[in-house]
């Protein structure tokens, strides 16, 4: 993965008193990737160029 889209400190902030692994923001980043890919998907399959909340 070429970079990090979540931020450790806040995935730590929410998962609140559980440990997070070291390789799990990186898991987590691969599935935000691939949700923005299929949202952008969508946008264009719909003739937009903005991507919605709607499109996740």
């Amino acid at each position: 993965m070429a970079e990090l889209l979540v931020v450790r400190s806040k995935l730590k902030d929410v998962a609140k008193d559980m440990n997070v692994s070291g390789d799990f923001a990186e898991a987590l980043s691969g599935e935000v990737e691939a949700l923005v890919k299929r949202a952008c998907s969508r946008a264009k399959d719909n003739g937009r160029r903005t991507v919605q909340s709607r499109d996740i």
